[in-house]
């Protein structure tokens, strides 16, 4: 069984930053990607950001160029960098594990940003 333990979210001010952390453990094999997603209220859960073992990354347009996503291969581990929060932001993020057999979700964080 896999694992993965998001940390991170709050309550933040629009504009403000917050970095979010997605440890994996339990029977993994390999992991070909990890990546983050979101679900706000009523709405679809929707991709935020991928990033392969080679540390090729992929955004949604709607947080290009204020979400960094990475990660720490040895500690299989992926983190997500938010800066310039906006109020449309505010969802449950959930981590993603991608390996060759299927993928893994994590139970989520809740990111909030509000004045």
């Amino acid at each position: 069984q896999v694992q993965l333990v998001e940390s991170g979210g709050g309550l933040v001010q629009p504009g403000g930053s917050l970095r979010l952390s997605c440890a994996a453990s339990g029977s993994i094999f390999s992991i070909n990607a990890m990546g983050w997603y979101r679900q706000a209220p009523g709405k679809q859960r929707e991709l935020v950001a991928t990033i392969t073992n080679g540390g090729n990354p992929n955004y949604a347009d709607s947080v290009k160029g204020r979400f960094t996503i990475s990660r720490d291969n040895a500690k299989n581990t992926v983190y997500l960098q938010m800066n310039s929060l906006k109020p449309e932001d505010t969802a449950v993020y959930y981590c993603r594990l991608f390996s060759p057999s299927g993928s893994y979700w994590g139970q989520g964080t809740q990111v909030t940003v509000s004045s």
